[in-house]
């Protein structure tokens, strides 16, 4: 008899999560390997036995604090959303051998007051399990498009003046391509200068590289890369996909890149490839700011708004302990790179070249 390995499993877990219509990326366990490298263990728990819901959840303990912080994010996955499901769950992590932990941080895919949220009865079920609304560390908002439609539908959903910065792009001999042999080099290098242009923090390049390694082997990363007359990339698009949806984390480009327009044909050419390679939705990840979020709403879709990131606190001390020592290194990071104080911690994962941020490891 062939045994069913329980979800709880790294291969069972992963094909939960990419099954899953709201499983990410960030729950699998290549994101578990990828931030291990920065002294974060994972461990996953699960409840629901024929209606699983789970999460991977990544644990580190900032020096000298004797509690760990605990966050699963985008999670937890599930089958089930009613408010058994949640309990069930919520008591799993309390039992769960997670060691002296603060607080659980979650943030689930979930749309507020969509199908799974009417009239806020997730929200409530997650305040009756003893969770509280906490700062977000993941984009609250997304813009999702719909892959369904034919392809001259989806160029049809652009904005006009969108449509015509495509075809400018083209006509200025911009292309996108995926460049031969190791592709985070070149993408790093625009990265890099978009975040001294906009003025956010970002990762050293090896982090980048992490991520890419961890996904590319099973063929779920991809980076694109627009590029001029001469062959010289002016912008890039990091995709990550998980299941039938390609969500783009993290992208930059050049000054020249913005005077070509090469960042709008990459963006259309990410959406239409996305749709042939048998992708259902595509995941612009993030509305910033009012600027970022009317570029994206040129390209269609819809606005996704999240139910937020919520916190099953264990120990009231060690939370505000945590949040007030985060605080300090977000504000000693930024003062380091020269940039002014930001007013929150900031997000971890999602595009950079969107925000004006500082990644906290945790994404």
């Amino acid at each position: 008899m062939t045994r069913t390995p329980p979800v709880g499993e790294p291969a069972a877990w992963d094909a939960f999560v990419i099954g899953n219509e709201r499983g990410s990326y960030l729950q699998r366990s290549a994101w578990a390997r990828v931030k291990a490298v920065n002294g974060w263990t994972s461990a996953r728990v699960v409840a629901g036995g024929s209606t699983p819901i789970g999460a991977q959840v990544l644990l580190r303990r900032p020096r000298p604090l004797p509690w760990a912080f605990a966050y699963a994010p985008r999670g937890p996955v599930a089958t089930a959303w009613d408010a058994a499901s949640l309990g069930a769950f919520t008591e799993a992590l309390r039992s769960a051998p997670l060691g002296r932990v603060s607080h659980v941080r979650i943030d689930p895919e979930v749309e507020l007051d969509g199908p799974l949220d009417l009239g806020g009865s997730l929200r409530t079920s997650l305040s009756a399990a003893g969770w509280r609304p906490a700062s977000p560390i993941q984009p609250p908002s997304t813009r999702v498009i719909d892959l369904a439609p034919d392809e001259e539908a989806l160029w049809g959903d652009l904005r006009k003046k969108w449509r015509q910065y495509v075809n400018k792009a083209r006509s200025n001999g911009v292309t996108v391509v995926e460049l031969p042999g190791d592709p985070i080099r070149p993408f790093y290098e625009i990265y890099r200068e978009t975040a001294a242009r906009a003025g956010f923090l970002i990762r050293v390049e090896q982090a980048y590289r992490d991520v890419w390694d961890a996904y590319r082997p099973t063929g779920d990363a991809t980076i694109l890369f627009a590029i001029d007359a001469t062959g010289t990339p002016q912008a890039a698009l990091f995709l990550v996909r998980n299941g039938r949806r390609v969500v783009e984390p993290y992208g930059g480009m050049t000054g020249q890149g913005a005077d070509l327009r090469a960042n709008y044909l990459l963006k259309w050419e990410a959406i239409r490839r996305a749709r042939e390679a048998g992708a259902a939705t595509y995941d612009l990840w993030g509305l910033a700011n009012p600027g970022i979020a009317h570029f994206k709403t040129g390209f269609g879709g819809r606005e996704v708004r999240f139910v937020g990131a919520w916190d099953l606190v264990l120990s009231e001390l060690g939370r505000q302990v945590y949040l007030t020592a985060q605080r300090v290194r977000v504000i000693r990071a930024r003062r380091r790179a020269g940039l002014a104080a930001a007013g929150a911690p900031g997000l971890a994962g999602g595009d950079e070249s969107t925000t004006t941020r500082v990644e906290i490891d945790a994404g």
